[in-house]
């Protein structure tokens, strides 16, 4: 399951599509959910705001989203959105660099950004009581970007790209299988840019960028917390309201045309283990296929009794790490991966093959009813549980909303629910066949000098926290 979440945020939709999904929405049975206590506001500018009261614990987490990510960039220009997140944290006209986050720090809270190919969220953790801290620097380095140290800042990235992928063979495959799958479309190219074209950024590039897309009407603010909702809208406000915005975005017009047959990678790479990864093209949420295609990936990768795991790991001891994911909540259509790491000495071919023998069995039988309930309420419990966090609730409100509506962050346990198992069957009959995959093989050509690999993934953060992992974010 993904709710980048991953990922992120469609144009490419028509706009009665949307409509559709949103009066789907609408019209879905009601459960218990935290959407209907939101209030939500949109500022003279364009800025949109959500905010929610929880109480549970005396903190607050302020996100601002702003809708730019790798696929708004433009060939010869790749990694400028990653660049911009790094270089957000290097001063305006009144902080020097770092300033922002020491001053977070000084007042007990802690912060981070992480950009992903629709969008960017930058989001602070902090007490109650220091709300206002975050709002304040939002809103200043919004409207008064002035970055110090570019070239510094870059060698910074292009050395996170060189540990990232080019040292790390499992990302550098996922690359490779990313930029075959789509020729057309700007997911062609990682988040983190190609390193020549990183190397080709100017300071001059990264102002003009941030004054097309980190405007009000690009943004998106979600705060959830400990606080009064009304109080939070005021001070939101005076903070935002005067700050103009610059020229609108252009929208993201390019459409990958159909595939139509197996596309091959191969990657020699020094690395501890074989590995091999499989993409399929599949719609987003925007497809009534979506919520099947989630419960297909749970029924293949998720937990020990999934199938994929039990018949790779356990009865034939093929790999040791295997999953399949889907990217549901991208803005424009996605993939479905299936990723392997080999035992030393297994073939892909031949692992490949068994993967293909649990896929044809979901396209040719219909999965059972007990499975289809198990896989059902592994995604479920995984939904609830997130919305534990405040940190997962922002980032739920903000997703969804960028989608067309916040008001899905309650729909999702239905449309799980309504799955059945001929659904299922299904869309691994439309989606999962050879036709629509994009396959990459790994070949070590020796062992890595350093600890590291594992299966790719995972959005670009900002100087993460030694102690902050993924699990907590999310």
């Amino acid at each position: 399951m993904r709710i980048t979440i991953v990922g992120n945020h469609r144009r490419l939709v028509p706009m009665a599509a949307l409509g559709t999904l949103l009066c789907l929405a609408a019209s879905a049975p009601a459960r218990a959910g935290i959407a209907d206590a939101v209030k939500a506001q949109t500022l003279p500018n364009g800025l949109r705001v959500l905010v929610l009261e929880n109480h549970k614990a005396p903190l607050a987490i302020f996100n601002v989203f702003y809708r730019v990510g790798s696929r708004n960039e433009q060939m010869g220009k790749t990694g400028l959105s990653h660049l911009c997140e790094h270089l957000m944290f290097k001063g305006t006209k009144k902080l020097g660099p770092e300033e922002f986050s020491q001053i977070i720090q000084q007042n007990g809270g802690m912060d981070n950004a992480f950009t992903e190919t629709d969008f960017t969220d930058y989001f602070e953790k902090i007490t109650k009581d220091h709300l206002d801290v975050p709002i304040t620097l939002e809103a200043d380095r919004m409207a008064n970007f002035e970055p110090k140290d570019f070239d510094k800042e870059k060698h910074v990235v292009l050395e996170e790209r060189r540990l990232r992928t080019d040292d790390n063979p499992e990302d550098a495959l996922d690359e490779m299988v990313r930029a075959q799958a789509y020729l057309a479309h700007p997911y062609h190219w990682p988040v983190i840019g190609w390193f020549h074209d990183v190397d080709g950024l100017t300071l001059a590039d990264a102002m003009a960028y941030h004054k097309i897309y980190y405007s009000p009407q690009n943004a998106l603010i979600v705060a959830v917390g400990d606080f009064n909702a009304d109080q939070v809208l005021k001070q939101i406000s005076e903070a935002f309201a005067g700050i103009k915005n610059g020229p609108k975005p252009p929208p993201v017009a390019e459409l990958e045309p159909p595939q139509e047959g197996t596309r091959h990678v191969e990657l020699k790479h020094a690395a501890n283990l074989p590995a091999f990864e499989e993409a399929y093209h599949v719609p987003n949420i925007f497809s009534p296929d979506s919520y099947a295609l989630e419960v297909a990936s749970e029924i293949l990768s998720d937990g020990q009794s999934s199938r994929l795991y039990k018949k790779l790991v356990v009865e034939k001891q093929m790999v040791v790490d295997i999953g399949a994911g889907y990217e549901m909540t991208s803005f424009d259509p996605g993939l479905f991966i299936v990723s392997a790491q080999m035992r030393p000495g297994v073939k892909a071919a031949d692992t490949q093959a068994e993967v293909e023998k649990e896929i044809a069995a979901l396209r040719d039988t219909p999965v059972g009813a007990e499975e289809l309930q198990k896989a059902k309420n592994l995604e479920q419990a995984q939904y609830v549980f997130g919305q534990d966090s405040i940190m997962r609730e922002a980032e739920m409100l903000g997703m969804y909303e960028m989608l067309g509506d916040y008001h899905l962050v309650d729909k999702y346990l239905d449309g799980i629910d309504k799955v059945t198992a001929a659904q299922v069957q299904r869309v691994a009959k439309t989606y999962l066949v050879a036709a629509n995959m994009t396959e990459g093989v790994l070949v070590p050509t020796g062992v890595l000098p350093h600890g590291g690999g594992g299966l790719s993934g995972g959005e670009l953060r900002h100087a993460p926290d030694a102690g902050e992992t993924a699990e907590a974010i999310r």
